[in-house]
């Protein structure tokens, strides 16, 4: 289980990859022009960024260029057009980041990790693979994709046991069986304190269904859709990867 430490930790990171996004984008649009009322929200985000652990791999124009207003002769002489600038910026800021990217897995990959290559479940393997690394490049792509390693890991363990489901069954259903056939439902135990940690399982699946079928990307999206950041794809798929290990663990210990 992780703590308050590290997750203090991983949502600071989620913070800064942000931060570092709102920067780019900031200035990929500045390069046409200093945006209205732009000029705080820069010097608040160049302010946070070189305070911060990745400071060194701030883009040294942002270093250097302390408002906007000074940015922008800057960005005018780098190329009369505006592609050529804006492509100079993202470039920029490749590097930096790709650092967060490289760096930003839970710290609970390696033990969800191992517990999926030690079984036979090549197809849990595969599912798992698949979300987490979608979480920072493809956030709806990550919540199906947390949503359907779940789905495959109760199937797997139903199918084993020999408990017959429907073709067509939904992850609330899958879910509702699968503890069933482990005997660690809430009404198999009688200690309180297991009760709600299984019952908060429970509503932390019901609620990945739910979130798939809202902000993932098996349906289609009109112009008003909300759309998940990757923070959101972060939670959808440790919460999803977490119950995957407890089942899976529960169903070859027994």
């Amino acid at each position: 289980m992780l703590d308050l430490r590290t997750i203090s930790i991983m949502a600071a990171q989620d913070e800064l990859y942000e931060q570092v996004l709102e920067m780019r984008d900031l200035l990929v649009a500045a390069c046409e022009g200093v945006p209205a009322g732009r000029s705080e929200d820069y010097r608040e985000l160049r302010a946070d960024l070189l305070a911060s652990s990745v400071a060194g791999r701030v883009p040294r124009f942002v270093k250097r260029q302390h408002t906007l207003q000074e940015f922008w002769p800057y960005i005018k002489d780098v190329d009369r057009s505006w592609a050529p600038r804006r492509q100079h910026v993202r470039d920029a800021f490749q590097d930096l980041l790709d650092h967060l990217e490289d760096s930003a897995g839970s710290p609970g990959d390696p033990d969800t990790g191992a517990t999926f290559s030690g079984t036979d479940l090549a197809e849990v393997r595969a599912e798992w693979q698949k979300a987490a690394e979608r979480r920072r490049t493809d956030a709806t792509g990550a919540i199906t994709s947390a949503r359907t390693l779940l789905e495959t890991v109760c199937k797997h363990i139903l199918d084993e046991r020999e408990v017959a489901y429907s073709s067509g069954a939904d992850l609330p259903h899958l879910y509702h069986a699968t503890p069933k056939a482990l005997m660690i439902a809430p009404s198999d135990h009688t200690e309180q304190v297991f009760k709600e940690i299984l019952g908060g399982a429970s509503a932390v699946v019901n609620g990945l269904g739910s979130l798939r079928n809202r902000l993932g990307d098996s349906h289609g999206v009109g112009r008003a859709a909300v759309r998940p950041s990757s923070r959101h794809a972060q939670l959808a798929v440790n919460l999803a990867g977490a119950v995957a290990v407890f089942l899976v663990e529960t169903h070859l210990e027994r």
